[in-house]
C-alpha cells in the first residue's frame, strides 16, 4: 500500500470557522501573540494565557470537520495516510483520520509544568489556575508556543522522507520548522500544494499547485487519486 503524507496548516481549519492568526492582522482575538502564546507570557500572566486558550477551546467545540477533513479520511481506503498538522484542533480526528501527528500541540490537552511527559485530556473547555498535575504543579496548555522547541519535528522529517505521494494543504509554508519539511521529501515523487494563494516552491520538483480552498481542491484530488 502506497504511503501518502499530508502536511496541513490553518487554511484547512479556517473553512470550519477556526480563526487564524495570520488572517487577522497579527492578532488572535485582539491579543498580540507575545502576550498569549509565548513562555514569557505564561510567566507574566497565567490567567490571561489560560483564558485565551479556554476561549479558543470553547470555539473548537462549536466547530465541525469540513469536506477536506472527510476527504482525507476517505483516502485511507486505498492508501496508508499519515497526516502531519500544524493545527492544534482535533478536526482531523473527528473527520475520521486515524494517523495524525500534531507538530504544535493539541488544544484539548494540558500538560504539567514540571514534567512535560505528563499530558492530560481536558474535561470540557476550561483549564483553570489551580488545576494541577499529579506532582502538584500547575497545568499549562499542551501547545508549542512561539520560541519553544517542536519535539515532533524529527518524526515529521522521517515520515516526509518515506512518502510515495506528498500533499500540502492550507499553509503559507512560512512557519518554520514545518515549512522545511518539503525539503526532505524525495524529489521524484508527486507532490501537491492546495491553497488559493499557492505558488511554485523554489527547489521543489514534481509539484502540482492547485489554487483552490481545501474544501474544494482536496475532494477533487482525492477523487483523482482513488479512481
Amino acid at each position: 500500500m502506497k504511503k501518502i503524507v499530508v502536511l496541513t496548516g490553518a487554511g484547512i481549519s479556517a473553512e470550519s470557522g477556526i480563526k487564524t492568526f495570520r488572517d487577522s492582522g497579527g492578532l488572535w482575538e485582539e491579543h498580540r501573540i507575545e502576550n498569549v502564546a509565548t513562555y514569557d507570557a505564561w510567566l507574566r500572566n497565567q490567567e490571561l494565557v489560560l483564558e485565551f486558550y479556554n476561549q479558543r477551546r470553547k470555539q473548537l467545540y462549536e466547530c465541525a470537520p469540513n469536506a477536506a477533513h472527510f476527504a482525507l479520511a476517505k483516502l485511507e481506503k486505498k492508501y496508508d495516510v499519515q497526516i502531519i498538522t500544524q493545527n492544534v484542533d482535533d478536526l482531523h480526528e473527528r473527520g475520521g483520520s486515524t494517523k495524525v501527528l500534531h507538530l504544535h500541540g493539541e488544544l484539548k490537552k494540558s500538560r504539567s509544568t514540571v514534567d512535560e511527559n505528563l499530558i492530560y485530556k481536558i474535561n470540557g473547555w476550561e483549564l483553570k489556575k489551580g488545576d494541577c498535575c499529579e506532582k502538584g504543579s500547575q497545568l499549562r496548555p499542551h501547545i508549542v508556543w512561539f520560541g519553544e522547541a517542536v519535539p515532533n519535528i524529527v518524526t515529521a522529517v522521517k515520515l516526509s522522507s518515506k512518502a510515495d505521494i506528498y500533499i500540502v494543504i492550507g499553509t503559507s509554508l512560512n512557519v518554520y520548522p514545518a515549512a522545511a519539511l518539503l525539503n526532505y521529501v524525495p524529489n521524484y515523487i508527486p507532490k501537491y500544494l492546495i491553497d488559493p494563494n499557492g505558488s511554485e516552491v523554489a527547489g521543489i520538483r514534481n509539484l502540482t499547485v492547485i489554487k483552490e480552498k481545501a474544501g474544494k481542491g482536496l475532494p477533487e484530488l482525492v477523487k483523482e487519486l482513488t479512481l
